[in-house]
C-alpha cells in the first residue's frame, strides 16, 4: 500500500500542489468563519466553483506547456506593458500580505501546542525553514517535498468525519444552493470566491509546467514549444485531482464549522488559530490537534507558493533570470524577490496591522486583478499563433466566461456592498 501511495503521489505535479496551495491557513480561516457564520448555507460554493476552478488552471497550465513560458512571459510579449506593470503590482502585494497572515496563524497555531516558546521564535523559525528549502533544494527535490505537506491537508477529512452528527444536513447543503439576501452573505460569498480562484495558482502553475519540462532538459524556450497527446492528458488528469483536492478539502472545513461553531452559536472565527483553540472544549483535544497539525502543513505548503509566484511575475516582467531549477547564484533577482517578499510578510505580524484586516485587502487587491487576468487568459488561450492546435474548445470558454462573470461580480460587491 505505501508503495502504490508513493507511485500516485510521483505522478502528480504541479495541478496538485498547486490545489493543496489554495487551502492556505488565510483560506482555512476565511472557510472556517463561512460554516460558523453561515452553517452548511456556503457548502455547495466547493461544488460549484471546482468547475471553474479547474477550467482556469487547465488553461493556465496548457499556456505554460505549449508555449514554453510562464503567464506573466506570455502577457509581456502580447499585452501593453502598463497593464503587466499594474497586474505584477496588486499580485505582488496581496501575496507578501497574505504570506504575513499565514506565517502569523503557523505561528500562532504552534504557540497552542508549545505556550513555552514565544509567537516571535516560532515565526522566525518558520521563516528560515521555508527560504532555506526553496532556495538551497533542488526544483525536483523541493517539489517532493511541497507534495508531502500538501498531504496534511487530509487532516480536515479526519477531523470533519469527526465532528459531524448531522449528515442529513450536511448533504442538502452541498447538493441545494442557498442564497441569504444580505450584505454579510455575499460578503462571505465574495471572500470564499476570492480566496479559491486567486491570480497566484495561475502564475504559480503555469511556470511549474515550465519547470516540469526543464527538470526533463528542455532548456531553451523553442525546445519546450507545443505540447504531445500524451503530456496534455497528464497535465489535465493532474490539474483536476488538484483541484479536485483543494475544493474536497474547502468542502470538509466549512462543514466542520457549521458542524461544531455554527451548531453552538460561535458566529464570529476572526482566525484560523482561533478555530483550533475553539474546537477542543466542543469536540476534544484530539480534533483541535489535527486541525493545528492541517495549518502548519498547509502554511509550509502555500507560503513558498506564495513567495515564488510574486517571484515569477516580477522576474519574468522585468525580463529577468529566474525558475527554482537555477541556483541561487545564477538568479540573484528571482531569489532576492523570494526572501524580500517573505522577509515583509514576517515583519507585518510585528508592526500592528491587523491580520484580518489584511487579509481582507488582500482579498481586495485579487478581487481587482483576477478578473481581467481571466480575460487574458481567455485570450491567449484563443490565440492560435500561441497555442496552435490546443487552442480552448468550446467548453473551456464557457467555462471560462462563467468564471469572469463570477468573479467580476465578487469584486464589484466588495465596493457596494
Amino acid at each position: 500500500m505505501p508503495n502504490f501511495f508513493g507511485k500516485f503521489l510521483k505522478k502528480l505535479g504541479p495541478g496538485f500542489i498547486t490545489g493543496s496551495s489554495d487551502d492556505d491557513p488565510s483560506g482555512i480561516a476565511t472557510y472556517t468563519q463561512a460554516g460558523a457564520q453561515f452553517g452548511f448555507g456556503q457548502l455547495w460554493l466547493a461544488i460549484f466553483s471546482f468547475p471553474l476552478m479547474a477550467a482556469v488552471q487547465e488553461m493556465v497550465a496548457r499556456i505554460g506547456m505549449v508555449t514554453g513560458q510562464g503567464l506573466t512571459a506570455a502577457v509581456r510579449k502580447r499585452m501593453p506593458r502598463w497593464v503587466l506593470y499594474v497586474f505584477v503590482l496588486l499580485l505582488v502585494i496581496a501575496n507578501t500580505i497574505n504570506i504575513g497572515a499565514d506565517l502569523g496563524a503557523m505561528a500562532d497555531v504552534s504557540r497552542m501546542l508549545v505556550p513555552q516558546v514565544p509567537f516571535v521564535v516560532f515565526a522566525i523559525c518558520f521563516t528560515v525553514l521555508i527560504l532555506v528549502l526553496e532556495i538551497f533544494l533542488t526544483y525536483k527535490t523541493y517539489a517532493r517535498v511541497l507534495k508531502w505537506f500538501a498531504l496534511s491537508l487530509l487532516c480536515y477529512l479526519v477531523t470533519v468525519i469527526i465532528v459531524t452528527t448531522n449528515w442529513k444536513a450536511l448533504l442538502m447543503g452541498a447538493i441545494v444552493p442557498h442564497l441569504e439576501f444580505n450584505r454579510d452573505f455575499f460578503l462571505m460569498i465574495t471572500a470564499v470566491l476570492g480566496t479559491t480562484i486567486s491570480p497566484y495558482l495561475f502564475i504559480w502553475q503555469s511556470d511549474e509546467e515550465v519547470e516540469e519540462e526543464i527538470s526533463e532538459g528542455r532548456k531553451t524556450v523553442a525546445s519546450r514549444r507545443g505540447a504531445t497527446v500524451g503530456e496534455i492528458k497528464d497535465m489535465r488528469h493532474d490539474t483536476f485531482i488538484g483541484m479536485g483536492f483543494s475544493q474536497a478539502i474547502m468542502f470538509c472545513i466549512v462543514a466542520t464549522a457549521a458542524g461544531t461553531f455554527f451548531k453552538h452559536g460561535l458566529l464570529d472565527i476572526q482566525s484560523s488559530s482561533e478555530a483550533a483553540q475553539a474546537l477542543a472544549p466542543l469536540v476534544g483535544n484530539f480534533a483541535s490537534l489535527i486541525y493545528s497539525i492541517g495549518i502548519i502543513g498547509t502554511g509550509l505548503l502555500a507560503v513558498p507558493v506564495l513567495s515564488a509566484s510574486a517571484s515569477y511575475a516580477l522576474s519574468e516582467a522585468y525580463g529577468w533570470k529566474e525558475g527554482l531549477y537555477k541556483k541561487f547564484r545564477e538568479a540573484h533577482g528571482f531569489y532576492g524577490v523570494i526572501t524580500l517578499s517573505t522577509l515583509i510578510g514576517l515583519l507585518i505580524n510585528f508592526i500592528g496591522i491587523n491580520p484580518i484586516k489584511a487579509l481582507i485587502w488582500a482579498a481586495v487587491l485579487n478581487g481587482l486583478v483576477t478578473p481581467p487576468l481571466i480575460l487574458i487568459i481567455l485570450k491567449l488561450a484563443n490565440d492560435k499563433k500561441a497555442m496552435g492546435k490546443w487552442v480552448n474548445g468550446r467548453f473551456s470558454n464557457i467555462l471560462g466566461v462563467i468564471a469572469f462573470a463570477v468573479t467580476a461580480v465578487s469584486a464589484i460587491l466588495i465596493f457596494i456592498l
